[in-house]
């Protein structure tokens, strides 16, 4: 049997009872599934499937990565029975900041950008979402054991040192995008006056909340990794009195709030 079980978000303690009575490997050795393993290594992981139980457990919900859909098809295809133990993921968990799971609209990913490559697909939809109403969670990238350019065409394992992209990394791009649709002339549906909010660490004890304007949360720091950004779209009244909680006495967000969006923006100072 293959089970795939969701961990959680927070720590080993989040996995749920029914995740601990299928796994048993707690205080065992445990094998790190990296991720050139699961992709193309993936019949090494179901060779074992097919003569013992083996547990693939997840950070998260054992969905939340489409990697994942692929292990069970490869299982299903070789004959193996599986079964999921679902968990809490960031899909999910995001509404702890006070936006109602049924307005978001489809999730996008952003990227960090290099000198050559600076992609605005994900603006595009976070653009769409808006014109529907709809907030967007927008997942942030992470770089971990990735090769330089050099290393890789040399075959070197030689890997560059993690990183996590922060919310308000994330903002400053948006914010960059907004000042080049504005040089072209072009209306680009967000300004820096969008309202957003910045998740840090969720489901960690100590995990950050903060809403702000794209402006000020470019210059947010919510600590360590993991990140992720919400878009908002038009908002509930319940909506704006929930994010009012994560406001950090800003007046000029405040006050933004309890206007209570329409599908347009309207404008407010910068914090001080």
């Amino acid at each position: 049997m293959l089970y795939l079980v969701g961990l959680g978000l927070g720590d080993a303690t989040d996995i749920t009872v029914k995740g601990l009575q299928v796994e048993e490997f707690y205080g065992k050795e445990l094998t790190l599934a990296e991720r050139d393993l699961v992709e193309q290594e993936a019949d090494e992981i179901l060779k074992h499937a097919k003569e013992t139980d083996v547990a693939f457990l997840v950070v998260g919900d054992p969905f939340g990565a489409t990697t994942h859909s692929d292990l069970v098809l490869r299982a299903v295809r070789a004959g193996i029975p599986y079964q999921v133990v679902h968990n809490a993921s960031v899909m999910n968990a995001v509404g702890c900041c006070g936006l109602q799971m049924y307005n978001f609209g489809e999730t996008v990913s952003v990227v960090f950008w290099t000198d050559s490559w600076r992609p605005e697909s994900f603006y595009d939809k976070i653009l769409q979402n808006r014109a529907a109403g709809l907030h967007t969670l927008c997942l942030l990238d992470l770089k971990v054991k990735e090769q330089s350019l050099e290393n890789l065409m040399r075959g070197k394992k030689i890997y560059e040192p993690p990183r996590f992209m922060t919310a308000a990394q994330a903002a400053a791009q948006l914010l960059e995008i907004i000042r080049r649709r504005n040089e072209c002339g072009q209306d680009p549906g967000l300004t820096e006056d969008t309202l957003c909010v910045g998740v840090a660490r969720l489901g960690a004890a100590d995990q950050e909340i903060r809403t702000a304007t794209l402006a000020q949360m470019s210059l947010c720091d919510l600590g360590t990794p993991l990140h992720s950004l919400v878009i908002i779209g038009r908002l509930h009244p319940l909506e704006a009195d929930m994010l009012r909680l994560h406001a950090r006495d800003c007046d000029a967000t405040l006050t933004h709030l309890r206007r209570v969006q329409g599908s347009e923006d309207t404008a407010a100072p910068g914090c001080h």
